[in-house]
């Protein structure tokens, strides 16, 4: 059984009215190689006649992005020409390789309506090798995620990237990144096998999980050792558990502001880049 290292309790930042928690970074974790930075926005109800997701155009480098819409919607757009609503179950993968601009905003619909919204970003490395690829989007609805049930239908995982059992993900990704949303009724178990060489991402997203053996409580991210194969889950009651595991890129990593890149020198390049017009242009609306 893997042993818990430390379990990290999300830190409340609120984005002007927008609720958020943010468990990684914070100052007792850096990173969880190659998954760097989570916000957890909401659980809240927007009133009708609101003004939406506060995130209007901005670049990024050298990294991937993945968001998960748990409630509400997203109008994604980037200066590739990419543009979609994506609702309620359904999942965002944008690479931002050498550099893009992007903006994710509320749908006019849920502007005009109002509603639940809960959404999570991941933020997910890239190697040094595909740092400067192209930028890439994919939105996919709910029904177009793989889900496979365990326990006799007690969890439901629903498979955004990698493969579970002879389940493959419809998403095919650059590098070996597994990523999971599991839903689980109280009472359902599961039990799962990797090896120790993989990093374990798991955050718990709602409700409370005994994961091997301990107690954990929603906005929660749980740090694993890598001692060992198994990881058991029970839930306690009704839960949700944004799951991932890859293989440690252990490479250098510089973060600052929307750039993620493997030296400062590269960040600098980064600006410049931006500031010169390379990662494009897109009309963005109000």
């Amino acid at each position: 059984m893997r042993k818990i290292r430390q379990i990290h309790q999300a830190t409340y930042a609120p984005i002007a009215d927008l609720v958020t928690y943010s468990p990684l970074p914070s100052r007792s974790v850096r990173m969880i190689d190659p998954f760097i930075f989570l916000n957890h926005h909401g659980h809240q109800v927007y009133p009708a006649h609101n003004q939406g997701l506060p995130f209007g155009p901005h670049p990024h480098r050298g990294m991937e992005t993945v968001t998960f819409i748990l409630a509400g919607d997203i109008t994604h757009m980037d200066s590739g020409g990419h543009k979609s609503v994506i609702r309620a179950g359904g999942i965002q993968w944008m690479t931002a390789g050498k550099g893009l601009i992007h903006a994710e905003v509320s749908s006019a619909d849920f502007k005009q309506h109002g509603g639940d919204l809960e959404i999570l970003q991941l933020w997910v490395n890239l190697p040094a090798r595909l740092k400067m690829t192209e930028p890439r989007y994919i939105g996919l609805q709910s029904e177009e995620i793989p889900v496979v049930e365990e326990d006799g239908g007690k969890v439901r995982v629903q498979v955004v990237s990698g493969t579970w059992g002879d389940r493959k993900a419809v998403l095919d990704t650059l590098s070996d990144i597994h990523l999971d949303t599991i839903y689980f009724d109280a009472g359902g178990k599961l039990e799962l096998s990797l090896p120790q060489t993989r990093n374990i991402f798991c955050y718990v997203v709602r409700g409370k999980l005994e994961i091997n053996e301990k107690t954990i409580g929603m906005r929660n991210l749980v740090e694993f050792e890598n001692d060992g194969n198994t990881i058991s889950f029970t839930a306690v009651e009704d839960s949700v558990l944004l799951w991932g595991h890859a293989v440690p890129f252990d490479e250098p990593v510089v973060a600052q502001g929307p750039f993620v890149m493997n030296t400062q020198e590269e960040i600098l390049q980064a600006y410049e880049d931006y500031r010169a017009g390379k990662f494009g242009s897109w009309e963005f609306p109000d």
